[in-house]
């Protein structure tokens, strides 16, 4: 790593610190996973940069800062078993990998899916396998889990997935209208009910059905 990037990476975490974030394990995971790999070449030099960056296939890379905030809440242990639904570049997926035991990430789009297969290929991160899949199909065919988390939005929670969480999972996910500003919420499954917290307004794309048949 250069040494803007080593500098960039210091005064990410020292934020993340200084908003309250301290779990080493996710401090660590976020030291190891060269956020450079994983963002267009263009941005490279703003890889920790607060805001969204545009990815292909008319997609966008979530806030580096956004996925600190969910990743804590998600409070991925591990032994733990994570679906992610939205794979984009795969750099969250690999997180995820460095914090769980399993993950399973799945992408609508050919082209996210093939390239971040690739750079968690190059990685060796050789436990978070990515699937092209429409995200709906999920919910009934990759098993339980004991954590969910979305980068698309649903217009209500999504019941099948949740339904598909262990005995007290959690599922992270945008709730609300396309278009609108949508609240993340945190469900967590209690026996037969779930419980909802909402923890903060976000604006991200909606879910939509289907494998992309062009990207």
């Amino acid at each position: 790593m250069d040494s803007d990037n080593r500098e960039a990476l210091a005064e990410f975490l020292l934020r993340l610190r200084s908003n309250g974030i301290t779990d080493h394990r996710l401090l660590t995971a976020f030291e190891d996973v060269p956020r450079r790999n994983f963002v267009p070449i263009i941005h490279v030099t703003e890889a920790y940069a607060r805001g969204q960056m545009p990815i292909e296939c008319g997609q966008s890379m979530t806030a580096v800062t956004m996925v600190a905030k969910v990743l804590s809440a998600l409070q991925v242990k591990s032994s733990h078993r994570v679906l992610e639904l939205g794979t984009g570049t795969g750099y969250q997926s690999a997180l995820l990998g460095r914090l769980a035991a399993k993950v399973i990430t799945v992408e609508r789009f050919r082209t996210l899916h093939d390239k971040a297969k690739d750079r968690l290929s190059q990685l060796k991160v050789d436990n978070v396998y990515v699937k092209l899949l429409d995200g709906s199909v999920a919910a009934t065919e990759l098993g339980m889990n004991d954590r969910i988390i979305s980068n698309f939005a649903f217009p209500e929670a999504p019941k099948s997935f949740i339904e598909n969480l262990s005995s007290n999972g959690m599922m992270i996910v945008p709730v609300g209208q396309p278009g609108e500003v949508q609240i993340m919420k945190c469900l967590t499954k209690i026996g037969l009910r779930f419980h909802s917290e909402d923890l903060f307004p976000v604006r991200t794309q909606p879910y939509i059905p289907g494998i992309s048949k062009a990207i």
